[in-house]
């Protein structure tokens, strides 16, 4: 995978951006991100999945440190498949304008623990 040219990004333009597998398959796309409000830190990227013209879509905070960005792809990569993502954690769509993690988010990192993400608050 190459890196980007330059490190940093704004929010804005990670919203849209594709999201894909190891082997090319797109998953989704990146509806939002979720920040952290006292560290600052990217907690999740919010994976839209499936539906068809915005029916029945859902939402899937992904924690950030699973994703990577591959240049040439244009894309995030993920180490899932759509099996993956289909029993990963979901959100509804009306959280997407904040909510809080404090109930779910030992669900999250247990199911994405596999992957050797560890939670973004320790």
């Amino acid at each position: 995978m190459n890196k980007p040219v330059h490190p940093l990004i704004p929010a804005d333009r990670v919203n849209g951006t594709d999201v894909c597998n190891e082997a090319g398959d797109k998953l989704g796309k990146i509806e939002d991100v979720a920040i952290d409000k006292v560290s600052g830190e990217v907690a999740y990227a919010i994976l839209s999945f499936g539906g068809v013209l915005g029916f029945g879509e859902k939402y899937h905070p992904v924690p950030w440190r699973l994703l990577t960005y591959d240049a040439d792809r244009r894309a995030y990569v993920v180490p899932l498949d759509k099996a993956a993502i289909e029993e990963a954690p979901t959100i509804e769509g009306g959280e997407l304008s904040g909510w809080n993690d404090a109930g779910s988010r030992e669900a999250i990192f247990g199911y994405y623990g596999r992957y050797g993400v560890g939670p973004y608050w320790i």
